[in-house]
């Protein structure tokens, strides 16, 4: 490994080196927000937006979408429990359930789940991707179940990109993937793919085996305009996965050693997830249409010896239908989205359905414009174990208004008000013993957003500052591992991006987030939370990246990512002897373009710092621990 990240490191000097014209200078402008209900750019915007574009995500080199939001956004991406695959997501301040705060569409189609298991992203392969739309703190009337802390919207490529990319890198990590688009004024077409192993980097057991893992995913979309009027679409998906993850370790073997094994028991798991999307779009003239998707899903995961025997099957059926309406001054969307969720296991099956409705209206009158929106939606449980048949359902309100004014074509401020809800995952309904245990309370947040933009052809600067009234905040009790609801909690905090290009030469972006995030009344039984730190959220979290461009075809990035100390996830009474420590890692990438053909170079963790996710005293789950390397070639035709 030392010898990898030695040759990488001279790569990057001799790259660094060479000389050329650098007088082709970069132009900021507003970026247009493609996937809200309402189309606008990030100027105009009432929401709090971050966008980023294709050739942000293509000079990153991550390994996978996880690692982008972790290094490049305001977003916090941690392996569950060890398990790279499935990542906990967090923004403003959820904590360890951040990631069911928020809901990821991947063009149009969300990728939650009904249970505790987090968004599937490895199915997404980075060269596939077109952009990513984060909206902080709304999205509930669009995006629904879940959108305490916004939606992330990941849209792929639709053009006439033609690639096929490799690299290998330390810890016999080895990838490999394309994407191949043609796009016309009838068909547009695309299909992706990529394949990925990894060695491992932690022991996870005594004969010095390690937590190898690897990946396929591809996908295939098509859209077809059959007349002017009326547009079908195709797509499929599919994603295999299988992994191997360690357990908790000691501070003291954490200390010693991150890579050995610890205490925690081995996990092998399978996971496959196989998707079909059709979608129909009729224009009546050219202000109205009608917009429809259907999609079906099915997932298997299946725990292996020397894991404790599990196999769960999922089926999901989606179904969205909208009339949208747009002129110059007034756009107005009405719509309906159903949701059916199974999961079978060997002894239960169990189900959350979820049915709304939903309008979104903008208006703009001169440098002033006005969103308003209202989504109802009944979710229903269903719990059937041959022997015990239990119902529930939950009927909830979502609410967004925003406003954006306009001061100068450079500058806006904005201010909106959200009114959104979670409805419980399945797994809350259950006892740590698998038994089922009753079902709880949906939570019910209100959030206030104040913020300013400036957008200039060299400065990209945006702040945003928050104030989130929480009630039923969803969360399991330590002690007793009983699923139930933070009777009150609120959270603040302000968000700030900045992108400047300093020159030619040099850009430099910067992403800090300041959070809060105060339990205000709980008891359950003997435990009293009320004014505690909810565990898990860290009070700052800073991602810089340094952007050098010594000539045309060579691009050097420089990112410093960091988030300061915090409880542990599950030190609720906030005094355990450990706390969770600071996490940070610093990365180098180069990447040197031709017409036809680039090659890249990157090192992740450039200093060898130790990072890990604390749950309690002396049970710590090592991330993102050594330095690794990767290099790699693409060919562009």
């Amino acid at each position: 490994m030392k010898k990898d990240i030695k040759l990488s490191l001279i790569l990057v000097a001799l790259m660094s080196l060479l000389q050329a014209d650098t007088t082709n200078s970069v132009v900021l402008e507003p970026l247009s927000v493609t996937s809200t209900a309402i189309k606008t750019d990030e100027l105009r915007s009432t929401d709090a937006v971050e966008i980023y574009t294709q050739e942000d995500i293509e000079k990153a080199h991550a390994q996978n979408i996880y690692e982008f939001l972790n290094s490049h956004t305001s977003v916090i991406a941690t392996p569950s429990y060890g398990n790279p695959f499935t990542q906990k997501l967090d923004m403003r301040g959820f904590g360890n359930n951040g990631y069911q705060n928020i809901v990821v569409t991947i063009n149009g189609r969300k990728l939650n789940n009904i249970d505790g298991v987090p968004q599937l992203l490895s199915s997404i392969s980075p060269s596939s991707v077109s952009r990513i739309e984060i909206i902080k703190s709304s999205g509930i009337v669009l995006g629904g179940d879940g959108a305490n802390a916004g939606v992330i919207n990941i849209v792929t490529k639709q053009n006439n990109d033609k690639e096929v990319s490799f690299y290998l890198g330390a810890y016999g990590v080895a990838d490999a993937s394309f994407f191949v688009g043609h796009t016309d004024e009838k068909l547009s077409i695309s299909a992706s793919g990529e394949a990925q192993k990894n060695s491992g980097t932690r022991e996870i057991d005594s004969d010095g085996n390690r937590d190898k893992n690897k990946f396929s995913t591809a996908s295939l979309n098509l859209s077809y305009r059959v007349t002017d009027d009326l547009e079908l679409s195709l797509g499929a998906a599919f994603t295999r996965t299988d992994v191997f993850y360690a357990g908790a370790m000691t501070k003291d073997q954490y200390d010693n050693n991150p890579m050995q094994k610890g205490f925690g028991s081995i996990s092998h798991q399978q996971y496959d997830s196989d998707a079909l999307d059709a979608g129909v779009e009729y224009f009546i003239n050219d202000k109205l249409s009608l917009k429809a998707n259907a999609s079906q899903e099915k997932k298997k995961s299946i725990y292996l010896p020397p894991s404790w025997p599990y196999e769960a099957n999922y089926e999901y059926r989606s179904l969205l239908a909208s009339i949208n309406y747009a002129s110059d001054d007034l756009s107005l969307k009405v719509g309906v989205d159903g949701f059916d969720g199974d999961r079978k296991s060997s002894n239960n099956t169990t189900s959350k359905n979820n049915k709304a409705a939903y309008t979104m209206t903008n208006y703009r009158v001169g440098n002033s414009s006005f969103k308003a929106g209202y989504r109802f939606e009944n979710v229903e449980y269903v719990y059937d174990s041959g022997i015990t048949n239990l119902k529930q359902d939950d009927n909830l309100h979502g609410a967004e208004l925003g406003y954006n004014y306009l001061i100068d074509k450079e500058s806006s401020i904005f201010v909106n008000y959200t009114h959104s809800f979670q409805a419980p995952d399945i797994d809350r309904f259950f006892s740590f013993n698998g038994t089922f245990n009753d079902f709880i309370e949906p939570a019910k947040v209100d959030t206030y957003s104040l913020g300013y933009n400036n957008i200039s052809k060299s400065n990209k600067f945006k702040i945003s500052l928050y104030y989130a009234d929480l009630k039923d905040e969803i969360y399991m009790q330590p002690i007793t591992f009983k699923n139930t609801n933070i009777d009150k909690s609120y959270k603040y905090g302000v968000d700030l991006y900045d992108k400047y290009i300093i020159n030619p030469e040099f850009s430099v972006a910067l992403n800090y987030n300041y959070v809060q995030a105060i339990i205000d009344e709980e008891k359950e039984g003997e435990s009293d939370y009320s004014g505690n730190k909810l565990p898990g959220v860290s009070n700052h979290n800073i991602k810089a990246t340094l952007s050098y461009t010594p000539n045309k075809p060579t691009t050097i990035y420089l990112t410093q990512s960091y988030r300061s100390k915090a409880y542990a996830a599950d030190d609720f009474n906030n005094n355990f002897s450990q706390k969770q420590d600071a996490y940070m890692s610093t990365d180098i990438s180069i990447t040197y373009t031709k017409e036809s053909w680039e090659v890249f170079a990157k090192i992740n963790n450039l200093f060898n710092q130790k990072n890990g996710l604390w749950i309690y005293d002396d049970a710590i789950y090592p991330v993102n621990f050594t330095t690794t390397a990767l290099a790699g070639f693409k060919l562009i035709y």
